[in-house]
């Protein structure tokens, strides 16, 4: 038997059930595939929320409730001696989140299935069939299921990239790094404890109910991932980076891991997509990864809803990767500059002293910090837009206070765009809604569902605000419009397990 649904994700990670979420809270049937039988906390490997993520979850009424489970960090250290000052960015959330990646898991777990998503576990796909009209997955225990689209949030060795031969380019950075969950007999000071000098790398970072994280390298180890690892060479490293173990005792487990820098060519192929570590993949440094991935389901679930249901048609898709493509390698770039730096750390000493000298100096440049800061948060990330554009086409939109005492991040929460001007120009669509600023904000702005900025006016002017709505996937279909779903010369290039 052969289950059919608008969407299927695969892959029950933050990516997967933030995009299967805002699916099914657009009106979308979503079936989503998990290979593990059962969710297990001890393999999460994300700990750091940035503020722009923390936005996208307030977009979705999660926020507050994942802050009370973690710890603010609102300055974060890179190289041992830099030190960014989040509590200087101007958000709701000025600050890092310290808090382990089931606890995201669990609460978008809940609203995916609150919003009606069929969740599957125990179903691997082991094998994608694209036709004109939709994909067939057949997985290894769960039979047959039918989409119009697939999209791959199943991690760095995705089967669905792999089935589709999108190709996955790239290189190990740093190996024989070693990880385990320990309890600690002294607490440390910091939210996230961690250093690098010419022994290696090591960190601390805990999950909230007395169990840590503990993460260290070895300068110029590169032992396989097989190679044993006992607690007794993890505490030794402890002691020579941090000066202390803490007391640490009775790991839950211990391990290697390597750590791979690649990005997907494309994001898209036909009716299959992919999103966060399925599409990129860099380095734990700087906490950005699940970040990333958050974001991508972020602009990708209103527009492949838009399509699904005929508002819209394959350009709003392409801009998917249009869009994200560009910060997957950015996050790549910084990530690698972070674990270049601490890998290069051991290996001379003047290399140590010329970066201990400096540090300080760039953390004193506030132009540079807070670029940095921007950046790493993900507060910065702008989206391209045409040349005759208003300048804040683009960019994130911040949390506008509005008439009413309402902010702007609560309205989005209904999935639809926001016009943001004063008086009513315009009237409301289900896609749209209207808002007026509390303060005295004159610019008109319409925000896209995932809080960026589609249009901006200066001065408003009804024909050009007009043409603005026009572009935009804002009013309902008619009955009699096809849907907007790609025609079989859109779908070049088979899946790697063949075509039917």
């Amino acid at each position: 038997m052969t289950e059919a649904a608008d969407v299927l994700v695969v892959g029950a990670g933050p990516t997967g059930l933030l995009l299967a979420g805002d699916l099914a809270t657009a009106g979308v049937q979503v079936t989503l595939l998990e290979r593990r039988a059962h969710a297990d906390a001890n393999l999460t490997r994300a700990f750091a929320v940035h503020a722009r993520t923390l936005e996208v979850l307030d977009a979705r009424g999660l926020a507050d409730e994942l802050v009370a489970l973690g710890r603010k960090a609102p300055v974060v250290g890179v190289f041992g001696k830099l030190e960014l000052h989040l509590h200087r960015l101007r958000t709701r959330f000025p600050f890092a989140l310290i808090t382990p990646q089931y606890n995201i898991e669990r609460l978008l777990e809940r609203r995916a299935r609150a919003a009606g998503v069929r969740i599957v576990r125990g179903a691997e796909v082991v094998a994608l069939h694209q036709h004109a009209d939709g994909v067939e997955a057949q997985t290894a225990g769960e039979g047959t299921f039918r989409a119009a689209y697939v999209v791959g949030c199943d991690g760095v060795r995705s089967a669905v990239r792999q089935l589709t031969g999108i190709p996955f380019p790239g290189r190990w950075i740093v190996r024989s790094v070693m990880l385990a969950d320990v309890q600690l007999t002294h607490v440390p000071a910091d939210a996230v404890t961690t250093n690098a000098n010419e022994h290696g790398f090591a960190s601390l970072v805990p999950f909230g109910d007395g169990w840590y994280r503990a993460i260290g390298w070895i300068a110029g180890d590169d032992r396989p991932d097989d190679a044993p690892v006992t607690a007794e060479e993890l505490s030794g490293l402890l002691h020579r980076v941090l000066g202390t173990d803490y007391g640490m005792h009775d790991p839950r487990w211990i391990s290697r891991f390597h750590s791979d820098e690649r990005q997907a060519e494309r994001y898209r192929q036909g009716r299959v997509l992919l999103a966060g570590d399925a599409a990129h993949v860099h380095s734990p440094a700087g906490g950005m990864g699940m970040n990333t991935g958050l974001q991508d389901a972020a602009n990708l679930g209103w527009k492949l809803a838009a399509v699904i249901q005929g508002r819209a048609g394959l350009p709003l898709l392409d801009s998917y990767e249009h869009e994200r493509h560009p910060v997957g390698k950015q996050a790549l770039r910084i990530s690698g500059a972070i674990t270049r730096g601490v890998l290069s750390a051991p290996r001379s000493i003047r290399v140590r002293q010329l970066r201990d000298t400096l540090m300080p100096l760039v953390s004193r440049l506030s132009s540079l910090t807070a670029r940095a800061e921007r950046l790493l948060s993900g507060i910065g990330i702008a989206y391209p837009a045409p040349r005759t554009s208003h300048r804040l086409t683009g960019r994130r939109a911040p949390d506008l206070r509005l008439a009413g005492g309402k902010r702007l991040y609560e309205l989005l929460r209904t999935g639809r765009f926001v016009l943001v001007t004063p008086g009513r120009p315009t009237a409301e669509t289900p896609w749209l809604q209207l808002a007026a600023p509390a303060g005295s904000l004159s610019t008109t702005l319409l925000i896209r569902p995932d809080g960026h900025i589609a249009w901006a006016a200066d001065r408003l002017d009804a024909g050009q605000l007009h043409a603005a709505l026009q572009h935009w996937p804002l009013a309902t279909p008619s009955p009699l419009s096809p849907a907007a779903g790609p025609q079989p010369a859109d779908l070049a290039g088979p899946t790697a397990a063949g075509r039917r």
